[in-house]
């Protein structure tokens, strides 16, 4: 009996050595109706304390949410009537025909198999209903988009969105599409098919280092992949790295950048906390409890956002039908 006792203690030992703080947040947004899953963050040029954070709220009669940044719903900036949207990026300076440059979100509509494009802060439709995505797959369960990023090319100022699915095949699991504006108005051409998938749960989180031109992904049950994002570079995959530091599904990445070093923050879902590695060398630097519950998707920037977020601003998606808003020093990544 004895032996048992000593057994249990050092257990629970082991256990509560692995309890790391909770690092509270600054805001908690008010609640989705239904389930949130990704944000992105759009920052004000004129005015950076009312930029805009966009959430997707994941369900047939989903919605893509916005909040200012005390965590208030925008109801008028709020996209209604969506069949289930799952993952949500932004760009800057995308070009319209007439050489108007306008801000873009892009996020997927899984349940029409497609993505959406609208104009921020404006919030008008640039799509003419949704473009399909994955139309040459061969079994339904392959052409469900889950996963979304944007990414605009510093060579050539193109703008393409790489999209991830439900489930798909082991090689060419992602679609790159680039966004094409024309006297017609906008479609989307598929330029590439590119990363490998293990095969051990799915591909969603996705994010792309515009700079660096580099895409990562999680494999879920694997490793985050790392790619470059240019088409016309090599499809063959950079690296593979970090799964040994996740306690079950990998998820949400935001990249940090600062300029002189940059950080990849990643969901490690099941154990409620972030995972954070150094973006050029892929080490992992530490893990971190933000007290969020099951995090799916995150964002960053380095930005200032007014006085309440004067050193950036980390957002996380909880299990609780909200968003968490840290000021990005409490991450304490640059000590």
């Amino acid at each position: 009996m004895q032996k048992y006792i000593i057994i249990i203690a050092g257990l629970l030992l082991v256990s509560c050595a692995k309890t790391l703080p909770v690092v509270a947040p600054d805001v908690i947004t008010e609640k989705t109706l239904h389930d949130t899953d990704d944000p992105a963050i759009w920052i004000n040029p004129n005015d950076t304390s009312k930029s805009i954070v966009f959430g997707t709220d994941k369900n047939t009669e989903g919605a893509i949410y916005a909040f200012n940044l005390k965590g208030e719903i925008i109801e008028e900036k709020t996209i209604r009537g969506l069949k289930r949207p799952n993952n949500i990026d932004l760009e800057y300076g995308f070009k319209l025909n007439d050489s108007t440059e306008v801000d873009i979100i892009v996020f997927t509509e899984r349940e029409r198999q497609q993505i959406r494009l609208f104009s921020v802060p404006d919030m008008k439709p640039l799509d003419s209903g949704g473009f399909k995505v994955f139309e040459d797959a061969k079994l339904p369960e392959h052409n469900l988009p889950m996963g979304i990023a944007l990414y605009k090319s510093p060579e050539t100022k193109k703008v393409y969105a790489i999209v991830g699915r439900k489930t798909g095949p082991n090689h060419g699991y992602l679609y790159q599409y680039e966004l094409i504006s024309d006297s017609l108005g906008i479609k989307v051409e598929l330029v590439r098919q590119f990363g490998e998938f293990s095969g051990k749960k799915e591909i969603e989180a996705i994010a792309v280092d515009d700079k660096k031109g580099i895409v990562y992904y999680s494999d879920e049950g694997h490793c985050i992949r790392k790619y470059y994002a240019e088409p016309s570079k090599t499809v063959n995959e950079i690296y593979c790295f970090g799964g040994e530091y996740f306690k079950e599904d990998i998820e949400g990445i935001a990249i940090a950048d600062y300029g002189n070093r940059a950080f990849l923050i990643v969901s490690n879902q099941q154990a409620h906390t972030f995972n954070i590695f150094d973006a050029k060398t892929n080490a992992f630097i530490k893990e971190i409890n933000l007290g969020t519950i099951e995090t799916d998707g995150c964002d960053v920037t380095t930005i200032a956002l007014g006085e309440t977020f004067p050193n950036g601003l980390f957002i996380s998606m909880n299990n609780e039908k909200n968003f968490y808003f840290h000021d990005l020093a409490k991450l304490e990544l640059m000590e």
